[in-house]
């Protein structure tokens, strides 16, 4: 999503005192001096186990959820017309506010039960394509009435139940997807599949989470070209060419209790500082009546009065609640189809694990917490699906990025962030402040969203040996495939009917959802045709996922809260748990190879203790 967007290029964001930057937490809210011990070639402000200031925890936390907002409110946009609610904004501000709230709840628990590194979870774009399939089938297809604005009565129960029905199909489908991966997760059988999973599989299934969406994205784009265009300008703007202009803004604290430092704010917010200034002038454009009046003239979405009763409607306080559109339904086809996202979600999840772990200056995160991190991912997608999101749950790549730039790892910090998005679930306004959002500006910010989505997933082959014609033939061939067979399953639907209904159901789900049939293909040739580890990008991540073994660091990062896990707490019958952690025998000395090569004193030397390695 945003990760690139906010890249990380430069080395420092915001500058800080010299006093400031040589510190960091000494884990009782006191500074101390030296590194803390960043993996990166900067040193870390606070490591994993530091526990900032309240108010820089709360600071840092507003910006974790500034990063994950606009892959969090894109979400229940994009399903609005596919579930008939795109000319009802008020319900759509509930799936905004609902989906805050789940994405802190479930932050939470994956801070402190699942795999223990900083990061924020959030909605899923995995979802969105299988979504959309099941929504597509002439079962749930929208009634024509419910495409007229001046036909729909938000407040009918004719209307009510008419989008209920299928947001309910949806809960039903992702609560019974996420069984699939808490079993996958807690079962530690995500440890065994990853050996067979490379980038030959990972690249075509991300990069089909995005490139199907490209018709949604024009759609709304296509409203009203001209603020959609300006709304890409910003972001490109702002996230390329200005990203290294810093911005003087007053500072209170360090040697000086007032006084100016430099902000890269360009850098950091580029989303949300183009998403407002557009928002800005649409207002602008509305109020001097600059854009059409007229329902169906060309840009009358673009005004902001087209929605702006919402805010009046929505409650100040709005408490979501399980089962708040009424009980869940199943379908087979909607549960094989939300299944596919599933697998994607783990698979890019895993890699977030690893990603965030470096930069927080933490050991590779071992088998046991990324088993139970897909775990705890997975409750998260059931509560999810409880609550009626719509969507599902994952590890948001965007933050991962942005711990980066701030080069504050701190747990604490990301406990902030899921504290501040249960407390945005609540205030009804919010949600229905964001609804707001005229229609182009979300195109806009969908066309570079899904396209920096799309590069996310074709950058995986940088392991991969492109100059092979295996592996062009494989990527090629998946990524083809995963456009050309879902365009033509949903124009030749007739044609693959078995005269069982459920089955048909089945296979037109599995094959119009494209990030399925390119990650299948992907996964069958990359296991079938001949090839060497170093060819098929599979050397290097094998060697650190066997070299990531139990340390003592380790052991104190990822074990449970309470000291459970530890040596005290751990009996005979937990070490037969491939989600609980311990300490095994043997195994420190040969995890300290990899930790050798992270964590090198200021000298230079290794860590004593550790032996030499090659990766």
């Amino acid at each position: 999503m945003s990760s690139v967007i906010t890249s990380c290029e430069h080395p420092e964001p915001l500058q800080r005192d010299d006093d400031v930057l040589n510190c960091h937490n000494d884990g009782q809210g006191r500074r101390k001096p030296g590194r803390a011990g960043s993996s990166s070639s900067s040193p870390l402000i606070y490591s994993i186990l530091d526990v900032p200031p309240w108010y820089l925890c709360i600071l840092m936390g507003i910006q974790h959820f500034l990063t994950a907002l606009g892959g969090l409110v894109a979400v229940p946009l994009i399903l609005a017309k596919d579930l008939c609610l795109q000319h009802d904004p008020l319900t759509q501000s509930y799936l905004i506010s609902t989906i805050f709230f789940v994405s802190g709840l479930c932050t939470l628990l994956q801070v402190f039960l699942g795999v223990r590194l900083p990061i924020l979870q959030g909605g899923t774009f995995a979802f969105v394509a299988p979504s959309l399939a099941m929504l597509s089938l002439p079962a749930w297809k929208c009634p024509e009435w419910t495409f007229n604005a001046s036909l729909v009565n938000t407040s009918s129960p004719e209307f009510t139940e008419e989008w209920q029905k299928r947001i309910r199909e949806l809960q039903g489908a992702i609560m019974v997807a996420s069984c699939v991966q808490m079993l996958v997760g807690f079962s530690g059988l995500i440890g065994f599949l990853m050996r067979f999973i490379g980038p030959l599989t990972i690249a075509p299934t991300i990069s089909l989470v995005a490139l199907p969406l490209f018709d949604s994205a024009g759609n709304n784009a296509g409203i009203h070209w001209g603020i959609a265009a300006m709304t890409i300008f910003l972001i490109v703007l702002f996230s390329q060419y200005l990203k290294n202009v810093a911005v003087p803004v007053p500072v209170y604290g360090g040697k000086k209790k007032c006084h100016m430092s430099k902000f890269y704010l360009f850098q950091v917010f580029p989303v949300l500082l183009a998403l407002c200034i557009s928002w800005l002038l649409c207002f602008v454009l509305t109020v001097t009546n600059a854009l059409p009046t007229a329902p169906t003239a060309y840009g009358h979405l673009a005004r902001t009065d087209t929605k702006g009763n919402v805010l009046s409607q929505a409650p100040w306080f709005r408490f979501p609640y399980p089962g708040q559109w009424g009980l869940p339904t199943i379908s087979l086809a909607g549960v094989f189809g939300i299944i596919a996202g599933v697998i994607s979600s783990m698979v890019e999840s895993v890699g977030d694990y690893y990603a965030c772990a470096r930069l927080v200056g933490a050991p590779p995160p071992p088998r046991h917490a990324v088993n139970r991190g897909i775990g705890i991912e997975g409750l998260g997608c059931l509560l999810a699906g409880a609550w009626g999101t719509g969507n599902g749950t994952t590890s948001y790549s965007e933050n991962v990025g942005a711990l980066g730039i701030t080069r504050v790892g701190s747990r604490m910090v990301m406990v902030a962030a899921g504290c501040l998005l249960l407390l945005m679930g609540v205030f009804g306004k919010i949600g229905a402040a964001f609804a707001t959002i005229p229609t182009p500006v979300i195109g806009g910010m969908f066309l570079v969203m899904f396209g920096v989505i799309t590069a996310v997933g074709i950058s995986n082959l940088q392991y991969v040996d492109m100059n092979s014609s295996r592996n062009l033939f494989i990527f090629g061939f998946s990524i083809y495939c995963g456009l050309a067979i879902p365009s033509w399953v949903n124009n030749n639907s007739e044609k693959l009917q078995t005269g069982i209904l459920q089955l048909d159901q089945v296979i037109q789900v599995l094959l119009t959802t494209g990030m399925f049939v390119g990650g299948f293909l992907g996964f069958l040739l990359d296991n079938t045709i001949p090839g060497s580890l170093e060819e098929r990008g599979l050397l290097v991540w094998n060697q650190i996922q066997e070299e990531s073994e139990e340390t003592t660091k380790a052991l104190e990062v990822y074990r449970l809260p309470c000291g459970i896990g530890t040596k005290s707490c751990t009996s005979t019958c937990t070490q037969y748990l491939p989600f609980w952690p311990r300490l095994e025998a043997g195994k420190g000395e040969r995890g300290m190879n990899l930790l050798a090569c992270l964590f090198q004193d200021p000298s230079g030397e290794p860590p004593k203790g550790a032996t030499e390695t090659k990766l």
